[in-house]
């Protein structure tokens, strides 16, 4: 049996923080989760347009199997550099990975597509990503702001406001999972023609406005008109637990938390989108049988990731031309 934790956020965790930075005229900004001693991870990517830095070093056969923090940010692109921002704020405090002297922090980084969502990106030779990432790190706390936050501020999700999510879980046998999503799909988080997401029966709490089952009378022959161009979105993801897990066994839950995201976008993981989840384990709790208590992590990280993403368009507020779900469908009572 498991329990939603007492704040609902990744930061549920023990020993993991998460900060958030925006561009307001920009309408973009960087998430970043930063694990306090550095924590084994793993990532697992399935879009077909995905844009990131650092995934190698994530490698079952590399020689690195921790890292110090992941970054998600908005910019395509340009907001790979957030993860500089992250690195020098990180190497400031002398945390990363030490070589005869040096250090130099392990930051994993994904970027989702806002450059269109009509944000001033007149930047110039100078992008704001890096002092985003600074700025996010700098913030890194147990609370942080869902919706129009982080690397959420200019996401869209299909035909809405997309934004930042989060979800947790604890498990009655003492460890703990949870999910930050950032939500910028192509596909939609909505069942056709009803306000009631795909994701509405994985709810806890209320955290979804209190979904109602959905009509019996969905269209069967459903199919999907594409609207964008090439490269234009993605879901990132990151789940952690203070379960004490391999990279290998990290690995499995990132293949696992996928199936999170399926249950909450349809269609997903297409050519168009860079759908990429995150796995850091941070290795506090011990587990009482390895290949059961994975299964078990694996199957709460898809049902947090599924709870995450439907979260972050549920908690966005309109943006400019991109409305908002509770602003078209109304807000219901937690």
């Amino acid at each position: 049996m498991n329990q939603v934790g007492p704040r609902n956020l990744i930061t549920d965790v023990p020993g993991i923080l998460v900060g958030n930075a925006e561009d307001a005229a920009a309408r973009s900004g960087v998430s970043v989760v930063i694990p306090e001693a550095p924590a084994v991870a793993a990532v697992d990517m399935r879009g077909g347009g995905p844009g990131t830095r650092e995934t190698d070093i994530l490698r079952p056969e590399t020689m690195v199997q921790k890292v110090h923090a992941v970054a998600l940010s908005g910019g395509s692109a340009f907001g790979l550099a957030a993860a500089d921002g992250v690195m020098g704020w990180l190497a400031a405090q002398g945390r990363g990975f030490e070589v005869r002297g040096a250090v130099v922090p392990l930051v994993p980084t994904a970027i989702l597509f806002d450059l269109l969502n009509g944000g001033d990106k007149d930047w110039g030779e100078d992008p704001p990503y890096r002092g985003l990432g600074r700025a996010a790190a700098e913030a890194a706390s147990g609370t942080f702001a869902l919706g129009n936050a982080g690397a959420g501020l200019g996401a869209t999700a299909g035909a809405m406001k997309g934004g930042l999510g989060s979800a947790s879980a604890i498990h009655d046998r003492g460890y703990s999972i949870g999910a930050l999503a950032a939500v910028n799909p192509s596909g939609s988080v909505l069942m056709p023609g009803s306000g009631t997401f795909w994701a509405w029966a994985f709810e806890r709490d209320g955290e979804l406005g209190r979904q109602t089952p959905p009509p019996c009378d969905l269209p069967r022959d459903q199919d999907y008109e594409i609207k964008v161009a090439p490269g234009l979105n993605t879901t990132m993801v990151v789940v952690a637990t203070d379960a004490l897990l391999t990279q290998s066994e990290a690995h499995r839950v990132a293949i696992m938390a996928q199936d999170g995201v399926a249950r909450a976008i349809r269609p997903v993981h297409t050519p168009f989108d860079g759908d990429t989840v995150f796995v850091l384990a941070t290795g506090r709790q011990e587990l009482e049988n390895s290949n059961d208590d994975v299964a078990r992590i694996g199957l709460l990280a898809a049902d947090c990731t599924a709870r995450a993403i439907a979260r972050g368009v549920y908690e966005a507020e309109s943006l400019g031309e991109m409305v908002c779900y509770r602003e078209r469908f109304g807000a219901k009572p937690a």
